[in-house]
């Protein structure tokens, strides 16, 4: 048995590679005939798609009501199923020539052939065993869900129904999680500690109306007649204290008792079951490249090099005498640089924000039209949560711990998570019409590539106006080439959490509990903090490229535009279509904006 399970990892991860080199080296021709192949194409995504939808594995984007009155199912016979279906789907994409694809076919082809390869890859890995990391897990995503506004009596109705599927949702997972348990398959112990606060939560809540799942009941539409409404908030009582806080006592019960006790204390990805190829198969679904965990370790080193090169720069700019661990004490530590209340820290970084809006502009033709909120991250989660994050609609900032985030980081932060970072680059991606649905999967190498270009676009666009601003911003760029070091480290070469920790300490302006939190989510999630720093250098280097190929008609609006109207794809796609902008004298791709 265990020799026919590494026989399928592996057969995942040469799959994942193969579909990797697919795109690096694509027929870059125009077919003769396309009809036939792109046809027979659509009829395997389209079937795909829908079957996917039907397993809650996606939203549906023509569903107005916006509520699922069900959650997953996730038992073990299901995810078998699941994998079964979709190592069917890759035999029919086997079956195409991308050369008689026509071209928006063929990229379509290639990023949806890596999306199915990493599906079967975390199937046949069983990473449904594993549902949580250091800062996220399935029972905090559904809270998540409960936060969102309900409009109309079928949403609140379809609410109290998916709160009814709670035990039935939570016992498989934790099932799953037993199995996990069983063969080693866990995060770390040390980076689940304290994790249930986010469970506590839910569970110390002094009534049902105290929770986070009563909230659509407490802001309901003014248009419905206020006996239904009390009606509504009745039954939402009922189903809070029915099945939702039963469900999360088990599970803190479970948590507290038995998983954790019992959770791995390695770290490696490479100590989990068949781990070397585990690790590999979330390099390559991270990266979007076949790179080694030895090349990319290297990659960092080097990289880090030249940013504390950058770094002493800028210390001479501002007239601080003493060497870099002296400026990063001083950065830690002098008021100066905290905000003293969450609203200041907010309307910091709503400033931000603001100020790119006066330069988008010059550097952008499209823009979204997608506007998003500065909100603080919920109380249950900010203790263990990132700095920030942002998405279609929303900027996240992590107000929790004042003394942690240091005011000149919030320029490059906001650029990375805002605007022009996640919140604008997301919203470009879902408006392009014509496109399948499956394009608009997040592709972390990609996102998050773009995100920390975003942050170094920042200089040239002249939103950082001290050196302790650009010092800021060099400080994150270091914490991203040093998470190429650190992942590579913990998961393959036998580092210690205090030897990463020492490394971002010495090489990054980060506080101690900013080190500690993000450190445990490299632990728990191996692979994903490799997907940055890749990800910029390839849009850095495609950008050098078109600028030496172009010259003069190099238009830096016209690359930005192509980029981003790309959408979320592996990154050797992205670097194709940069030469094919090159090709085309670097026009851009819509053609009737100014």
């Amino acid at each position: 048995m265990e020799k026919k399970f590494s026989a399928a990892i592996a057969g995942a991860c040469m799959l994942l590679a193969a579909t990797v080199s697919i795109a690096a080296h694509a027929d870059p021709a125009p077919p003769a005939k396309t009809g036939a192949a792109d046809a027979q194409f659509k009829a395997i995504y389209t079937q795909e798609w829908q079957w996917r939808i039907s397993q809650k594995q996606e939203e549906d984007e023509d569903d107005d009501n916006g509520v699922s009155p069900s959650l997953p199912r996730i038992d073990a016979a299901t995810q078998k199923k699941r994998l079964v279906y979709w190592q069917g789907v890759m035999s029919k994409l086997d079956g195409i020539s991308q050369d008689r694809l026509s071209a928006p076919e063929r990229i379509n082809y290639q990023v949806y052939k890596a999306q199915i390869a990493a599906l079967i890859a975390g199937q046949v890995f069983r990473e449904y065993e594993k549902p949580l990391n250091a800062d996220t897990a399935f029972w905090s995503n559904m809270a998540s869900g409960a936060r969102k506004a309900l409009t109309n009596e079928k949403q609140f109705q379809d609410y109290l129904k998916q709160l009814a599927e709670t035990p039935r949702y939570f016992g498989e997972e934790m099932d799953n999680m037993r199995a996990g348990l069983a063969r080693g398959f866990t995060p770390p112990k040390v980076t689940l500690i304290g994790r249930d606060s986010s469970i506590t939560s839910v569970t110390d809540a002094k009534t049902p109306q105290d929770t986070v799942f009563y909230l659509p009941f407490k802001t309901m539409p003014a248009t419905m007649p206020a006996a239904q409404q009390e009606a509504l908030r009745a039954q939402g009582v009922q189903a809070i204290q029915a099945y939702v806080l039963p469900s999360y006592a088990k599970l803190l019960k479970f948590m507290r008792e038995e998983y954790v006790p019992k959770a791995r204390e390695a770290l490696a990805a490479e100590s989990l079951p068949d781990g070397k190829a585990y690790y590999q198969s979330k390099i390559v679904e991270f990266t979007t490249t076949t790179m080694s965990a030895d090349q990319i370790h290297q990659i960092g080193l080097g990289e880090m090099a030249k940013i504390r090169a950058e770094m002493h720069d800028v210390i001479k700019q501002t007239g601080f005498e003493g060497d870099l661990p002296a400026f990063l004490q001083f950065l830690r530590t002098d008021p100066r640089f905290y905000a003293k209340t969450p609203d200041e820290l907010l309307m910091r970084s709503a400033w931000v924000a603001k100020k790119f809006d006066a330069k988008v502009g010059q550097y952008f033709g499209y823009l979204p039209r997608r506007r998003f909120a500065v909100i603080p991250v919920p109380d249950d989660q900010a203790p263990f949560y990132t700095s920030g994050r942002g998405g279609p609609g929303v900027y996240l900032v992590n107000t929790y711990n004042l003394p942690a985030r240091a005011l000149y980081s919030m320029p490059a932060l906001t650029l990375h998570e805002s605007a022009p970072g996640h919140a604008f680059q997301m919203p470009v991606a879902m408006e392009q019409k014509g496109r399948p649905p499956f394009r608009n999967a997040y592709i972390s190498a990609y996102g998050e590539g773009w995100a920390l270009y975003s942050e170094r676009l920042g200089v040239e666009m002249g939103m950082y106006e001290t050196p302790y601003e650009v010092f800021g911003m060099l400080s994150y760029q270091a914490w991203r080439a040093a998470r190429l070091v650190v992942d590579t480290g913990i998961h393959s070469k036998g580092w210690t959490r205090k030897q990463a920790q020492d490394y971002l300490h010495d090489n990054t302006a980060l506080s101690d509990h900013e080190i500690e939190t993000e450190v445990d989510r490299y632990i728990s999630w191996p692979g994903q903090a490799l997907s940055y720093y890749l990800g910029e250098m390839s849009i850095i280097n495609a950008r050098k490229k078109a600028e030496a190929a172009l010259g003069a008609k190099f238009d830096i609006r016209a690359f930005h535009d192509t980029v981003l109207q790309l959408g979320s794809v592996p990154l050797p796609v992205l670097e194709a279509r940069i030469d094919q902008f090159i090709a085309e004298g670097g026009k851009s791709p819509y053609p009737n904006l100014d």
